[in-house]
């Protein structure tokens, strides 16, 4: 019995391993079966809920220890990845049969969230991003790299805002940061984005521009990184660097697909902030994070999983180049004008397979035979395509690259691989009849064999009589001669027993041992031979990685638009009109969702003008549940739509180019932080107030409900009034209150207008329209509303009590004397709100001037004035 203090030659190799990868969970390879010693073994045997066993049990040092199949074991490991853990692939490097000592083992592989590409551990409508950030100077690098498609860009940005905002696009599965970022301050800055990722640490030199650059030339092999016009990019080349870094690392093999790198500049898109585009739920919804009732979920009619890929990237970097915008309106149209066309495209991309993933797999070598059939499926479509776009003029419908040379390997494929081939090589049959002539003489070598073993059973069965005589064959025992017990006594002298059953008895010969070898010789030597040709052609296919990536989305962008055309149809959308003049202009607008989720009433459209010159700032009041929010945010997301390339759900639309678009929408605490409701609304407002330019778009829903009623219209009013008087030029803004006094704002400034949600009062009742009118409400129907929400009859008849004596200018109270009577009014009553400070806070007042305040001085104003009354009232 061994030393259980000593280890073994195959648990030391094993420590030596799990040594350089003690951040994974090591798959052992032994045999059959990927096992977990120790630690890994504990914590995979519950997150995989599977038996923990132990090594050795009987020794007092006994190793704890788990295991799954190596057939089954990618389940296993799609699960450890979706929960965040990184699993090392620790794989037999030698044949155990042959090996001399212990097998050689080491790490092939390592999964984590971001370096996935098989289909079964990914979405295939949603990219799946790694993310690498790095700090220059006073500059933010970001790089961004989807490893089963080869997307890899880069930005630069003075903003850590902007990086936090693009990272709110990106939705990265996981975030490579330097080792020392845990001592950054801008850490929890971050946290919230770093939650919802894997956070990985790099070693902090592989972040400097100079090294990363060493990195990018050699994995292009170029001399100058000029080409991608990264040249003076330094954090940039420090992030995409240390990501290159990063995944050669965990995959140790080729990555030769990734053969550029797109530098993009954050100036250059629509901009919305991470708030934004939560609030106008872009891709997600608020409720439960997911694609159900986002704007994502409404426009995407594609067919293809590129395609959607495709449309979720247009939703995110909407464009700002207006010759851009109406290209893509263009190809929409003709997609729209051709109904028969678009049809018959339709169909066929429904055919279409997931290209840019399969060509990455086939470059790594980790594609299948199916892959290939895939692949060669898809590009004899491509012609038939093209043909039925042959009369569409605009550069979307052309795809760029070699068209025979694609179609030359559609054919190679289609006359290499069965289009009945196994998943697995180690079955065989993958290779065609008639492509390879040696392949072809060890198949027929194989068919032989079973003509000549029923010629040997029919032989045997005669010369010993026995005619239940059988010749059979299974993996553990090979070939063999099968008679049953009962005539057993009548075999020859010359069969070897070598096995027996209950109710037969198994023999070889020397004739049926060497047929056995010359056969089994032969099917390993074909599997051998079909896998050397396969091989040869999956290295042809990857040759030509570059023309299906081409292909790839140029098919994408079809989808697209021939979705986004079936949509316009099917909704009634119109081609919206695109200018630089500031003006705003949509008649009956809907919004998209909401429009898309309803399915037992008609939606109510909405007109919108705005401009730089009369019609800025539009005030909107109404009671809750009128469909104020609903507005506001249809207009953003028509614009949004407009600037994808989309057509949007109106009668007619004419949208002026807006860089950004903020929201400051609701209100939620963010304790986490120890912000609250208050807290949260002056965050996101100040974002907006530093931020926002002449050319955006503000949406404001019930800002300062956070604080008390006097603090809360003060702020409103103060940052309605900065908006409209930004620069001298204004933001185009929508401003939703319950603040009646805003109206007043109509009457001192010029390019403030005054809007209404209009309801119907019936029997004490209150209908919503769901219209936008011109002119301000007077009441905000709180207490109807209160009723249509189910408070209790009492509380609403009291409510309504209360609201008279208020409107009539008494107070809430009824005030009694000591003895329970009513006070006599010869004695002092309770002070009003302002008794002694009134005269100080209205001197106050008339000494201030409001058009010049920031809003922050606004909000010390305020401050100043509350001290000043508390003072006065101790």
């Amino acid at each position: 019995m061994s030393n259980p203090s000593v280890p073994t030659p195959m648990m030391m190799q094993y420590m030596d391993i799990k040594a350089r990868h003690p951040d994974c969970l090591l798959f052992y390879r032994m045999g059959d079966f990927y096992e977990m010693f120790y630690d890994d073994a504990e914590t995979a045997s519950k997150a995989l809920d599977i038996t923990l066993t132990t090594r050795n049990r009987k020794d007092p040092d006994a190793i704890p220890m788990c295991g799954v199949p190596v057939k089954s074991a990618d389940i296993y490991m799609a699960k450890l990845v979706q929960n965040n853990f990184k699993v090392a692939i620790c794989e037999q490097l030698e044949d155990p049969a042959t090996a001399k000592g212990l097998v050689k083992r080491d790490v092939v592989r390592i999964l984590t969230p971001g370096m996935l590409i098989e289909d079964h551990l990914l979405n295939d409508r949603t990219n799946n991003f790694i993310v690498a950030i790095a700090f220059h100077g006073k500059t933010w690098g970001l790089a961004c790299l989807d490893l089963s498609t080869a997307i890899f860009r880069v930005t630069e940005t003075r903003s850590r805002t902007a990086v936090r905002d693009e990272l709110a696009r990106i939705q990265p599965r996981e975030i490579l940061l330097p080792e020392d970022f845990d001592h950054n301050p801008d850490k929890l800055y971050f946290q919230n984005i770093f939650d919802r990722s894997r956070v990985s640490p790099v070693a902090g030199p592989c972040f400097l521009p100079a090294r990363g650059r060493a990195v990018l030339l050699e994995q292009f092999r170029i001399r100058s990184l000029d080409s991608y016009g990264i040249r003076r990019a330094g954090a940039g080349v420090g992030a995409a660097g240390a990501l290159l870094h990063y995944v050669q690392e965990t995959q140790k093999q080729d990555i030769s697909h990734i053969r550029g790198l797109q530098l993009y500049a954050l100036d250059g898109i629509l901009l919305l902030d991470d708030t934004t585009f939560r609030n106008l739920e872009i891709t997600q919804n608020l409720r439960d994070n997911t694609s159900k009732g986002s704007l994502l979920q409404t426009l995407d009619a594609t067919v293809t999983a590129m395609g959607a890929r495709t449309l979720r990237h247009w939703l995110t970097y909407p464009l700002m180049d207006i010759p851009a915008i109406e290209t893509r309106h263009h190809a929409l149209g003709m997609a729209l004008e051709r109904p028969l066309v678009r049809r018959q495209i339709r169909e066929k991309l429904r055919q279409i397979h997931d290209l840019e993933r399969i060509s990455t797999r086939i470059v790594m070598g980790r594609c299948h035979p199916r892959d290939l059939l895939a692949l060669k499926n898809s590009l004899l479509l491509l012609p038939e395509i093209l043909s039925s776009l042959a009369d569409m003029s605009s550069p979307l419908f052309t795809l760029q690259g070699n068209q025979e040379e694609l179609f030359t390997l559609a054919v190679l494929l289609d006359k290499a691989i069965r289009n009945d081939a196994p998943v697995q090589m180690d079955q065989g049959g993958v290779i065609k009849p008639g492509f390879h002539a040696k392949l072809d003489e060890l198949i027929a070598m194989a068919a032989d064999g079973k003509s000549y073993l029923a010629s040997l059973e029919a032989r045997e069965r005669d010369k010993t009589g026995i005619s239940t005589l059988k010749v059979r064959f299974n993996r553990v025992f090979g070939y063999f001669i099968e008679v049953s017990k009962a005539q057993s006594k009548s075999v020859p002298p010359e069969y070897v027993r070598k096995q027996t059953l209950v109710n037969a008895e198994r023999y070889i010969t020397d004739e049926l041992k060497n047929f056995e070898d010359k056969v089994l010789g032969a099917q390993e030597e074909q599997i051998r031979m079909e896998t050397a040709i396969f091989d040869e052609v999956r290295q042809k296919a990857a040759s030509m990685h570059a023309s299906i990536s081409s292909a790839a989305d140029f098919l994408a962008k079809v989808d697209v638009l021939f979705a986004l055309a079936q949509l316009a149809e099917e909704k009634a959308y119109v081609r919206p009109e695109i200018t630089t003049d500031g003006i705003l202009d949509i008649r009956d607008g809907r919004h998209p969702v909401v429009e898309y989720m309803l399915t037992d009433s008609r939606y109510v459209p909405n007109s919108i003008y705005m401009d730089n010159k009369e019609s800025q700032v539009l005030i909107i009041t109404g009671p809750n549940m009128a469909g104020k929010s609903t507005v506001l945010r249809q207009v953003a997301l028509i614009v949004l739509m407009a600037q994808t390339g989309s057509f949007v759900p109106a009668s007619s639309a004419r949208i002026s180019v807006t860089d950004r678009i903020f929201t400051r929408v609701g209100a939620s605490d963010n304790l986490a932080q120890g912000q609250s409701t208050f807290m949260v609304e002056m965050e996101e407002a100040a974002n907006i107030l530093h931020n926002a330019t002449a050319d955006s778009l503000v949406i404001m829903d019930e800002i300062g409900r956070g604080t008390s009623t006097f603090d809360g219209l003060s702020i409103a009013w103060a940052v309605a009034e900065y908006l409209h008087d930004f620069k001298q030029k204004g933001i185009k803004t929508l401003f939703a209150t319950h603040y009646h006094e805003m109206i007043r704002l109509a009457s001192n400034l010029p390019r403030v207008k005054n809007f209404s949600v209009a309801v119907r009062e019936w029997d004490d009742h209150i209908i919503f329209l769901h219209k936008l009118t011109p002119g301000g409400a007077n009441r905000s129907y709180g207490i109807q509303v209160a009723k249509l929400a189910g408070l209790p009859d009492s509380v609403i008849h009291r409510a309504g009590t209360l609201l008279a004596r208020v409107e009539d200018g008494q107070p809430l109270w009824e005030e009694k004397s000591s003895e329970g009577g009513e006070m006599d009014p010869d004695q002092p009553r309770q002070l009003s709100l302002f008794p002694g400070p009134e005269k100080i806070v209205l001197q106050m007042l008339k000494e201030t001037d409001p058009n010049t305040m920031t809003p922050l001085e606004a909000i010390n104003f305020l401050s100043s004035i509350r001290n000043k009354i508390m003072e006065t009232n101790a």
